[in-house]
């Protein structure tokens, strides 16, 4: 059967955050999103969405939805429940962008669940009996605050902390002391220095924060210096995970190639959406290797579909799906909860289970195609 793509409608959505998201890279005040719905000759209509991210994947907001009317061009008139087929498309229209290409692929995830009268995760191969845990994130910041962010963090429940890094040597270490001194020894730290260090610092840096209980270290030198991941690697006390370096399946088996970590971190803005990402999963699984996935500053929408993807493997064991709850306003209905300890529930409707309200959309500027 087919399900012939007749209309795309693309929302340009920013919501302020209650507060600056601050990492390495630089300050952030709104999530700056895409938003994509594909409706079909059968009246089934499938939501995605995209947080672009200029400093890590060159694309923002406005790009999103110049791309995207080129990628609408190409899709109408497909079959929706073809998706090989429609990435192959959106391939041959544009390298790169994946950003909002993943925003095409969840809206086409949704509709292919709903077409089979089932949750996404059930289409995806998993079942929802496995436990997500997010994690929180403190900004980077001066130590003093950030210490102080961390307290906030364990008094609202959350069972693992996480911390942006990527500052100078005797400052980032200076942090993790006195988040500790401030929380204790007893929560688990995953750090992250999106791309911020040189490998010699990142070495010092990880033996010294070795006594800590950190989970694992993000992506620590720049991704176009990956060939440097296997040394660190190697002399690091704290597991390294693969973040912006890894966006795609020929990323996953380079780095596992040339044993450069022991994490894969997945987030469907860098794989241009689910269709990659499994592949990805694949690989993970084929070398026992675990994931973490997350996100940018997407709504729960797009963590909805990240959460689904969770569930389809046991090789993903981490979760960092908290920016949602750092927006202003939450124009979502449906889609994940957030429960008590930062557990995750994720709908048991069919499809993705997750809209975005009709009096938001008509707030937004819209492009129909």
């Amino acid at each position: 059967m087919q399900l012939v793509i007749t209309s795309i409608e693309l929302y340009a959505s920013k919501i302020k955050l209650k507060e600056p998201f601050i990492i390495s890279l630089g300050p952030l005040t709104h999530a700056e999103n895409v938003i994509v719905i594909i409706r079909t000759n059968e009246g089934i209509s499938g939501t995605g969405e995209c947080s672009p991210f200029m400093t890590i994947n060159g694309e923002s907001m406005k790009t999103g939805m110049v791309v995207g009317q080129y990628l609408a061009t190409v899709l109408k008139g497909k079959n929706a429940l073809d998706i090989e087929a429609c990435h192959s498309s959106m391939q041959r229209v544009i390298y790169a962008n994946n950003s909002i290409k993943s925003a095409f692929d969840m809206a086409l995830y949704d509709i292919a669940a709903q077409h089979a009268g089932a949750p996404l995760y059930a289409l995806l191969g998993g079942s929802n009996n496995k436990t997500l845990i997010t994690d929180y994130t403190v900004s980077f910041d001066t130590a003093e605050k950030m210490a102080a962010d961390a307290g906030k963090i364990k008094a609202n429940g959350f069972q693992v902390v996480k911390v942006k890094l990527g500052g100078k040597k005797e400052d980032d270490i200076e942090r993790i002391r006195q988040i500790r001194n401030a929380i204790g020894n007893e929560l688990p730290l995953r750090i992250d220095a999106n791309q911020g260090w040189n490998t010699a610092d990142a070495i010092e840096i990880l033996k010294a924060l070795a006594p800590y209980n950190i989970q694992h270290c993000e992506e620590p030198v720049p991704r176009w210096n990956f060939m440097e991941l296997p040394i660190i690697q190697k002399q690091s006390p704290i597991k390294i995970m693969a973040d912006e370096s890894c966006c795609d399946e020929h990323d996953a088996q380079r780095l596992l190639d040339i044993g450069a970590c022991d994490y894969f971190n997945l987030k469907l803005g860098k794989s241009a959406g689910i269709f990659i990402a499994k592949k990805i999963i694949q690989i993970a699984e084929a070398n026992n290797v675990n994931i973490q996935i997350g996100g940018f500053l997407e709504s729960r929408l797009a963590f909805t579909a990240a959460a689904h993807l969770a569930l389809s493997s046991d090789t993903i064991v981490h979760c960092d799906f908290d920016t949602p709850l750092m927006f202003e306003e939450d124009p979502v209905i449906g889609g994940i909860g957030y429960t008590n300890k930062g557990e995750i529930a994720v709908p048991e409707s069919i499809g993705l289970g997750a809209r975005f309200d009709e009096s938001y959309l008509n707030r937004l500027d819209k492009i129909v195609m």
